[in-house]
């Protein structure tokens, strides 16, 4: 099967847009940056990348006649939020298990930005205290069973929808929106730069990618502080999306990149390169990133420039994932 022999449920405008950064290049003295901005794709609770993963993903779920969909997440998941908002869309019930991923202080994490979405959308919230992985869990296999135990027929979505069969997908036809938007724009983004969690957004650009004829570095920016699981789990579902895609050929290890140095020591807790590179894309484009995922792919992003590690030639594309929602449990870090 090819990618356009997936069914695909519409859940965005259409495709994200894309625009030019040229105060924060000019201020990085080097490559031109822009970014693809997926936190303005869809008008579901904000959108964002798991929104592009689920339109592959509900049209699996509609036809094996579910009426849950069960997903799972650290206590401020924009994956959940936006599973939330799409079983609102499709009037189906959300039971969200709210894992303790992030260890941070703030006295109203789960009672704002993206968990305050999901129960105003009516999802079922489980807050549940285990610790950060982005493995299989336990808490979400409990779920699924109670869902089944009152008479319900539960969907599972593993966290972001990366251990999903169908998870790379949504982001495989985002390299190829990227290069029908290159055509219009008459430009080439030869770097491509992402925050990798739990893999599949990055994974799905390098299978995309990997079908088209210009080479290209997609450099997936980790953020989970699990590097060798993160980088392990992207490679495996690269290849298996690739496969899926029919691709025709095998990923070679040079098109999986993932690079550490600006996740720090914890996923979710943002350090001082982090905390910069969101004043930075604030003060200079107004565009807002947050302290989990975008601030550390920026943090990224300006050093690789600004160090020539992205030369000064390069025409660069940031992938905005819009985990904007979550900045309000970080309140106490912008009192200044």
């Amino acid at each position: 099967m090819t990618l356009e022999d997936f069914p695909r449920y519409p859940l965005m405008f259409g495709p994200s847009p894309v625009h030019h950064l040229p105060r924060l290049s000019a201020h990085l003295g080097g490559a031109q940056v822009w970014a693809k901005r997926e936190d303005c794709n869809s008008g579901l609770a904000f959108g964002g990348n798991k929104t592009r993963k689920l339109e592959y993903i509900v049209p699996d779920a509609l036809a094996e006649g579910a009426d849950t969909l069960v997903s799972i997440g650290g206590v401020q998941s924009n994956h959940t939020r936006q599973v939330a908002a799409v079983a609102a869309k499709l009037g189906l019930k959300a039971v969200l298990v709210q894992e303790a991923w992030v260890d941070w202080p703030d006295s109203v994490n789960d009672r704002v930005g993206n968990i305050m979405l999901s129960r105003i959308m009516g999802a079922e919230v489980r807050l549940d205290p285990a610790g950060f992985d982005i493995g299989i869990r336990d808490s979400w296999q409990n779920a699924l069973d109670d869902v089944r135990a009152r008479g319900g027929k539960p969907y599972g979505i593993p966290a972001g929808a990366s251990e999903h069969r169908l998870g790379g997908l949504g982001f495989a036809n985002w390299a190829y929106e990227v290069q029908q938007q290159e055509r219009e724009l008459g430009i080439f983004f030869d770097t491509i730069v992402v925050c990798t969690v739990t893999g599949s957004t990055h994974a799905g650009m390098i299978a995309g990618f990997a079908g088209q004829d210009r080479p290209r570095r997609v450099i997936g920016i980790d953020a989970s502080a699990t590097l060798e699981k993160t980088r392990d789990q992207v490679a495996r579902i690269a290849r298996s999306t690739a496969e899926l895609i029919d691709l025709g050929r095998d990923l070679r290890d040079d098109e999986i990149t993932v690079l550490e140095g600006w996740a720090g020591d914890y996923y979710g807790i943002p350090v001082e390169s982090t905390l910069d590179a969101i004043r930075l894309s604030g003060s200079l484009e107004g565009m807002i990133i947050d302290p989990v995922y975008e601030g550390k792919s920026m943090a990224g992003l300006i050093d690789l420039v600004r160090t020539g590690e992205i030369g000064s030639d390069s025409t660069v594309l940031y992938a905005h994932l819009g985990g904007q929602p979550a900045i309000n449990a970080y309140s106490a870090l912008f009192r200044a």
